[in-house]
């Protein structure tokens, strides 16, 4: 093996609650666990400004600041926490290959990936203005619904999940709009009969967003027009949920993985193996139905404890550790 090449025992791919996770119970069983952070450090919850549904916060906590926090127990635990990302893997042998930014090469045991999944947005400036300022546009209402309670919000999506999200929104919210693009619901009939029976959801159909309309600070309405009427309208709101998917970052492992037809990766059930062996899977890279901080620290840890196993059915010098609460 070439000198430049860097062989780990356990190599984790994306940061996170699962990443860190992960990291933190890989390092507590001596795997001396190597985890790049990918494009986005600490995931999707550094967008996110108030976190309130993670235990252990009784006052909450900022999505950026609970992710310092479990980079700082990872490394408290000799994890190496590293800069960078993954451009290319190799699982095609007995060895797991990985390359870093294009240049460097990693052996590795085992590999955890936690590179999680993106939100889809419409791309509408001011829609990424409000986003990035934290003042009112957000994809997941279970994670920021609370914040609107009692208050007026528009939701555009017309799939199951955005059903499913803006009848949330409804046992918190004054009033949801709910904007669909074309004349009917790409959701299930019983999805769909279930938002147009909720009193407090207004549907508009053949809708699209035209712009978010704020002070530049928080949002304060959505302008909308009619693809059949070509009208536009002011609806006042202080939140815009946007619910139109997400996209599984999963495309380097096309060709080794198993995936589903979203891209999302196919674990074993109720573990966090893949179709290759060492190779292990936690977080959004897999779970497209919860989506939470708290499951995806959960799965960070299935991830460790399974890579940890199969270390130990592959060596006998190496001890599987006690499972512990502490």
């Amino acid at each position: 093996m070439s000198d430049t090449i860097e062989r780990v025992k356990c190599l984790i791919i994306g940061s996170g609650p699962a990443g860190y996770t992960a990291a933190i119970y890989a390092a507590r069983a001596n795997m001396s666990p190597v985890l790049y952070q990918g494009t986005q450090p600490g995931g999707q919850l550094t967008t996110t400004n108030e976190v309130e549904n993670f235990p252990g916060y009784p006052e909450g906590v900022t999505g950026p600041e609970m992710m310092m926090e479990l980079q700082k127990q990872a490394e408290r635990f000799e994890a190496d926490v590293r800069d960078g990302w993954v451009t290319k893997v190799d699982f095609a042998g007995d060895m797991h290959k990985v390359w870093v930014n294009g240049e460097k090469e990693i052996h590795a045991d085992t590999v955890i990936i936690s590179t999680g999944a993106s939100a889809k947005y419409l791309g509408l400036d001011s829609e990424q203005k409000y986003l990035k300022l934290g003042g009112g546009v957000s994809a997941c209402a279970v994670c920021d619904g609370f914040f609107y309670r009692n208050q007026e919000v528009v939701i555009v999506g017309a799939g199951d999940s955005a059903c499913e999200e803006a009848h949330y929104l409804s046992k918190l919210c004054k009033k949801v709009t709910m904007l669909v693009r074309r004349d009917e619901f790409r959701a299930s009939k019983i999805m769909a009969q279930r938002v147009k029976n909720t009193e407090n959801i207004e549907i508009l159909f053949n809708t699209e967003t035209d712009e978010v309309l704020g002070d530049g600070q928080v949002v304060h309405g959505v302008r909308v027009y009619n693809k059949v009427t070509k009208e536009k309208q002011d609806i006042p709101a202080t939140g815009f949920f946007v619910a139109i998917g997400h996209k599984p970052n999963t495309d380097i492992f096309k060709g080794f993985l198993d995936l589903d037809e979203t891209g999302y990766i196919i674990n074993v059930p109720g573990t966090a193996k893949t179709n290759v062996e060492g190779v292990f899977v936690s977080g959004d890279a897999a779970d497209h139905v919860y989506r939470q901080a708290i499951t995806a620290a959960g799965t960070g840890c299935m991830a460790a404890l399974d890579a940890e196993r199969y270390l130990a059915s592959k060596d006998a010098n190496f001890e599987v550790a006690t499972p512990t609460y502490n």
